[in-house]
């Protein structure tokens, strides 16, 4: 029984090692690799994930693709400006926070 607990292990920290070399050895600098393992006595569990290095909450808006459409959402900014008229102005915790003078100016809300 414990032999097949140590052989269990010892597989378990061997494909660990495994891939964890793999990761590494494919890695780029601009990537991420996170990992770990866990388990209990008669389980063990180990992964590694390989990433973009990034935030992931930050998605990027692609540019306008032509003059027609620069032009729009360069109107578009302009009406949003002078409706919402946005400031800077710290919170009672000292945070700096977005203020506009309208309602819906948050989500981008033009009319």
């Amino acid at each position: 029984m414990a032999a097949r607990y140590v052989a269990r292990i010892g597989a378990a920290a061997s494909l660990s090692v495994v891939t964890v070399a793999t990761v590494c050895n494919v890695a780029h600098a601009d990537g991420l690799a996170a990992g770990g393992c866990i388990g209990g006595r008669s389980s063990l569990n180990c992964i590694v994930r390989w990433g973009e290095a990034r935030d992931p909450y930050i998605r990027t808006v692609p540019p306008a693709a032509d003059e027609i459409e620069r032009t729009r959402a360069a109107e578009r900014d302009r009406k949003w400006e002078t409706r919402c008229k946005p400031t800077i102005a710290q919170d009672r915790y000292g945070v700096p926070r977005y203020q506009y003078a309208a309602p819906g100016c948050e989500f981008g809300v033009i009319q």
